[in-house]
């Protein structure tokens, strides 16, 4: 069970890799600085849903750390990880807190609302000015949007897994 388990979790570190690197190569002019669809974050929403925090933490580590290695910078990997660590700190209290009055969907929206919080607190503090926060109104409809998105395939995809009995430890 533990090596189906690790099989699993490194298949999903991948696919968020995947999704990453496809979601690079989407261009997006007319998009704020900073914002993006965030793709990767399916895997995120997906695997608060069938691993432990901690798994789903794993995951995140792994694929900003392999992400910045094979495709970015260090200046990204932090935001990546000021984005993603804000955003998956919001996700499991808003998870934990309300568990069967909140679907995916609603947890997707306010991690990609957070991400956008986090992202922006650290341009602020590493170019010392609050004037990021300006970007704040337009991240966030964007996030709502994407986080929708995000949200609605991550519902899909646990149904399906459900009848393909995929995550049974």
């Amino acid at each position: 069970m533990k090596t189906k388990k690790y099989v699993l979790l490194s298949m999903l570190v991948a696919q968020a890799m995947i999704l990453f690197i496809v979601e690079s190569a989407i261009p997006t002019p007319f998009m704020p600085p900073g914002a993006k669809l965030g793709l990767a974050n399916i895997i995120t929403v997906l695997s608060l849903y069938i691993f432990t925090p901690k798994e789903t933490l794993m995951i995140i580590l792994l694929r900003i750390f392999l992400s910045a290695i094979i495709l970015t910078n260090l200046q990204t990997m932090i935001y990546s990880l000021s984005g993603a660590l804000t955003s998956f700190t919001f996700m499991l209290i808003v998870k934990s807190l309300f568990k069967d009055k909140v679907s995916p969907i609603g947890v997707s929206c306010v991690g990609a609302v957070f991400h956008s919080v986090g992202q922006l607190f650290v341009a602020s503090f590493m170019f010392g000015t609050l004037g990021f926060f300006y970007y704040l109104p337009l991240h966030t409809a964007i996030a709502l949007f994407t986080g929708f998105f995000i949200g609605c395939t991550t519902m899909y995809l646990l149904k399906h897994f459900k009848k393909l009995r995929l995550f049974t430890f």
